[in-house]
């Protein structure tokens, strides 16, 4: 017999199996004499009363042999003589996007504007140490896109955009941990990531498809309502057939040239703020309850949401155990992300605290407004912070008084943070609404708002400031016939997870499935 049942268990005991076997004993009044395996399906953390509990929901197998896990199957087709569907962008939506192409038969040929994961590190090197930014290699452009440098954080809500157990179990088949498979929020971790993305990239040149570095997309020419050919770095020209364009939330360039071209583009609301960085032992305090974390307790994260005078105000990419980093594309911009290791056992926790913004708040009313709008407060966040990309930060408490910070806590961010009022960086509006719910949030989590928390500017990259519209059945650009708009970089993704997903179904389209 084989039944499933959720228990509840001691941290200390969460990695014995005898005791989780007592438990499911106890749970379905077995008898002494019945043989029981199992395995977990799911875990997560229960911190919502005074004694913090794991719950696992397992599958148990009773007086039965446990069926192992199968070995996750990809289709490996020798696709170097197969058709070709040119793929822009090499993060997660353009990479998943190729692994499903070479499975339906079809040869990725994918051209990414940044370097390679092993090159791009020397990049971000540079840009933490020296305040040297190359704008086509860094935290958001190159192999892996913006989330393998951002640790990799693989939990979706979008359960209907696609097959999310598909995306993590090939996660794990290219080397990522098992428990991705079943941990509640499953994270990688940037130390690990890179060789993950690796192993990707070397699947797809194996079965015959193709990936190219330091590849941007600088044109292409459009006859009755197909895209014929690309321009790479401006003066390489090649055929195509079907054109993927999934380069991420970042690619300014790539939307003015959409613009230029006078391919229908739409804009967004888009949310901005800051990054706001506590030591990791207080939020451990705050949320699990104590004086000192149960070392068998994960560093403790958090999730907030509070509407201030009719706006969105909510946490994003919060990373336990985690170290801010910049993420500018531009230079003389300013932009911060956060990321955690695999262990998440830095000393700080960070995570952005954004603002919602619609398109009436953008003084450009064009389709570009939100895109301006997003690199005025980028601009004048670097200035602020005084250049070199340190950025402006303050004490949380004196964030909501606007007072100049006198002295700051210490900083995981390593280009390093220059005292500063963000009211100077901020719209009105979001430092408003910030200011409010950073008191609200201080009231939900006893213990958040302090002193001992850093406020650093900017965090502006949450999503797309456009939508590159394209129909709902074919997933096709509502016009241009052969271009398919994928993921974040066309509004319709938000995540590692729900552009993987989004790249997965593209290819079955165009594949006919």
């Amino acid at each position: 017999m084989i039944q499933e049942v959720t228990i509840s268990i001691a941290p200390k005991n969460v990695n014995s199996p005898l005791t989780i076997m007592k438990h499911i004993r106890e749970e379905l009044a077995l008898k002494k004499t019945q043989r029981i395996q199992f395995e977990i399906l799911k875990k997560s953390i229960d911190a919502r009363r005074q004694i913090v509990l794991f719950t696992l929901k397992l599958r148990v197998y009773i007086d039965e042999q446990l069926i192992p896990k199968q070995d996750i199957l990809y289709i490996e087709n020798n696709v170097t003589n197969k058709e070709e569907v040119v793929i822009i962008g090499a993060g997660p939506a353009g990479l998943f996007c190729a692994l499903q192409c070479i499975e339906l038969g079809l040869k990725p040929v994918v051209f990414e504007r940044g370097k390679n994961v092993r090159d791009r590190r020397r990049d971000l090197a540079k840009l933490n140490k020296e305040g040297i930014l190359d704008e086509e290699s860094n935290y958001c452009f190159g192999e892996g896109g913006a989330g393998t440098y951002s640790d990799g954080k693989l939990y979706t809500r979008s359960n209907k955009r696609g097959d999310i157990q598909r995306v993590l179990d090939l996660f794990h088949l290219f080397g990522a941990d098992e428990n991705i498979t079943y941990e509640a929020h499953p994270h990688i971790g940037t130390n690990k990531l890179p060789l993950i993305i690796q192993a990707m990239r070397e699947k797809i040149i194996a079965c015959g498809g193709e990936v190219h570095f330091s590849k941007k997309l600088t044109d292409f020419k459009i006859v009755e309502d197909k895209i014929v050919s690309v321009t790479l770095n401006e003066n390489e020209q090649k055929d195509i057939k079907n054109l993927v364009l999934a380069t991420g939330h970042s690619a300014k360039d790539i939307y003015e040239l959409l613009f230029h071209k006078k391919v229908e583009i739409e804009s967004k609301p888009l949310a901005i703020g800051v990054r706001v960085e506590h030591p990791q032992y207080l939020i451990d305090n705050i949320q699990y309850h104590c004086t000192v974390k149960d070392e068998n307790l994960p560093p403790a994260s958090y999730s907030l949401v509070e509407q201030v005078n009719g706006r969105g105000v909510f946490s994003f990419c919060m990373c336990p155990g985690g170290i801010i980093a910049p993420a500018s594309t531009q230079k003389n911009t300013l932009v911060v992300n956060g990321w955690s290791p695999s262990k998440r056992n830095n000393p700080f926790a960070n995570s952005g605290m954004v603002v919602s913004v619609n398109p009436d708040d953008f003084k450009d009313k064009s389709v570009l407004g939100g895109l301006r709008f997003q690199e005025s407060i980028e601009k004048k966040a670097y200035e602020v912070g005084g250049g070199k990309y340190v950025a402006p930060a303050q004490r949380m408490t004196d964030f909501t008084q606007n007072k100049l910070s006198s002295f700051m806590p210490e900083c995981s961010y390593i280009p390093g943070v220059n005292s500063s009022l963000l009211s100077e960086v901020l719209p009105n509006k979001i430092y408003d609404s910030l200011s409010k719910a950073f008191i609200e949030f201080g009231k939900k989590m006893k213990g958040y708002y302090t002193e001992d928390a850093l406020v650093v500017a900017t965090e502006s990259r949450t999503s797309s400031p456009v939508r590159i519209p394209r129909d709902k059945e074919t997933l096709q650009h509502i016009r241009i016939q052969n271009l398919y708009p994928c993921a974040e970089g066309a509004g319709y993704a938000g995540g590692i997870v729900s552009a993987a997903m989004d790249g997965m179904k593209i290819a079955e389209k165009i594949g006919g499935k």
